[in-house]
């Protein structure tokens, strides 16, 4: 079966950074919903029409995949307003209750960058925003898609790496 709208493929692949220095492998094939929610626009784009068994190897720029870094989504907020056990790397859905940045976006993820004793660093940022992207796609499998699935855009389970972030919905 070809790639088509819609339909639900399994990928595996390797990512790397525009230097080609590894970020992510994921040797296990996993399903994605083709014509929906699943997948950046360029990769969708460059799988239309391949079969199982083939081989992609695609360059992303950071228009094409999880935008520019965007310094407004860096802010500091004050260090009582999260849990005492706090580390950097940890992530947070929308700013915490009582957050005094106005319009930052509520359903963005948060990392915590930096830790003060009177305030926190978080970044509002998709992890991968700003960088030049690798990517070398294994097709494993393409199937016809459930009514559930056409009906939901999505399998539901596809990892955020390849996924568009939400404001690109």
């Amino acid at each position: 079966m070809r790639i088509d709208t819609p339909c639900v493929v399994s990928l595996s692949w390797k990512l790397s950074d525009g230097q080609n220095r590894p970020i992510d492998e994921l040797g296990e094939a996993v399903e994605f919903f083709y014509g929906g929610n699943d997948l950046l626009a360029k990769v969708e784009e460059a799988l239309a029409g391949h079969e199982a068994g083939d081989e992609l190897h695609i360059h992303l720029e950071p228009e094409h995949a999880f935008g520019d870094y965007d310094a407004a989504l860096v802010c500091f907020e004050d260090r009582k307003l999260f849990p005492e056990v706090l580390e950097t790397g940890m992530a947070f859905e929308g700013l915490p209750a009582g957050h005094a940045t106005p319009g930052m976006p509520a359903d963005a993820i948060y990392v915590v960058t930096e830790i003060y004793p009177s305030h926190v660093v978080l970044d509002g940022n998709h992890p991968l925003a700003g960088m030049s992207l690798r990517l070398a796609l294994t097709v494993r499998d393409v199937r016809a898609a459930s009514a559930d699935e056409i009906e939901s855009r999505s399998v539901g389970d596809a990892p955020p790496v390849l996924r568009p972030p939400a404001s690109l919905h």
